[in-house]
């Protein structure tokens, strides 16, 4: 088990290496010139000039490439041109926010996922299992951009209930967490209800029936846990939907975030900011892989991987 964390761990490195390459490569293809950004108005070609070798921008793309890279190894990932501001102390005032956002927008989903899942498998072909299907492929099949909109057009402009924008009180979070945590629900609705349906049609459920052991019993003990490892890679996929999903909702509904954050600074060529955004939230989305792999061996004792 050890052994395997371990080479898990090391292709976890060697994949965000290649995300920095990548990441750095397309922002240096990219049109526009991050100079010019932090110029200004200034036109003066010898202080544009005095700029380019202050970022390190005079230096081949190699070169700058090496240079972000061994100080982002000891955790200074340079200044934003837009904020002015440290890097790591900029995204530290803007991670709570996202935080905040996914934390709910979770809680909703698996609210609404795990319960209506388990119960449209053991109501399978029932009236309410066909409701929940319809509604959980609708809400799969609307674009978060377009929900948002939707929400902000009923509850704030016609109905007047809830801020579409801010971030100051329970209230702004109410909609942008309801957007994300349906669209969740919704994939992990259909997962959990076809991965306990295959597990009811076993025999140590029969048996389990058969020995006359409550419902809740065989379907909560017996079932749902032999149903939980098809349902932990499902997981590990939404939480990486979660990091790049806000990135909409956060612009939509002007929450401060980290996705806010990295369009903005996408829009105005922020090249450090981008980069160190972008290698948290693939960090994220590896450790959530990582954690779900160790998961496996929890649900199912029958898994090693010697």
């Amino acid at each position: 088990m050890k052994k395997f964390i371990l080479q898990r761990f090391f292709l976890a490195l060697l994949t965000l290496l290649g995300i920095t390459i990548i990441v750095f490569s397309l922002m240096h293809l990219a049109p526009g010139d991050p100079v010019t950004t932090i110029a200004g108005r200034e036109t003066d070609p010898k202080i544009v000039a005095a700029i380019r070798e202050e970022w390190g921008f005079d230096q081949p793309v190699v070169i700058q490439y090496f240079t972000w890279l061994s100080k982002a190894l000891r955790g200074d990932f340079g200044m934003s041109f837009i904020n002015r501001m440290n890097v790591v102390e900029l995204i530290g005032t803007r991670l709570p926010y996202t935080l905040k956002l996914n934390l709910v927008a979770s809680v909703i989903g698996l609210a609404i996922a795990f319960p209506v899942g388990i119960i449209a498998a053991v109501k399978k072909y029932s009236l309410f299992d066909y409701i929940s299907t319809f509604l959980a492929l609708l809400s799969q099949s609307m674009p978060s951009f377009w929900l948002s909109l939707m929400m902000i057009s009923f509850f704030t402009a016609r109905l007047g209930l809830l801020p579409s924008s801010g971030s100051e009180t329970w209230k702004h979070y109410i909609m942008p967490a309801t957007v994300l945590g349906t669209t969740w629900a919704a994939g992990l609705t259909r997962m959990i209800r076809s991965s306990m349906m295959e597990v009811l049609t076993e025999d140590y459920v029969r048996t389990a029936r058969a020995k006359g052991l409550k419902e809740s019993v065989v379907v909560y003990r017996h079932a749902l846990r032999n149903a939980m490892v098809p349902i932990a890679t499902s997981l590990a996929y939404w939480i990486a939907y979660l990091v790049t999903g806000s990135v909409i909702v956060e612009v939509i509904f002007a929450l401060p975030g980290i996705g806010r954050l990295m369009i903005s600074s996408l829009n105005n060529r922020d090249y450090f900011v981008v980069q160190a955004v972008i290698l948290l939230t693939s960090s994220a989305v590896l450790v959530a892989n990582l954690a779900v792999d160790v998961l496996y061996v929890v649900i199912d004792p029958r898994i090693r991987y010697d």
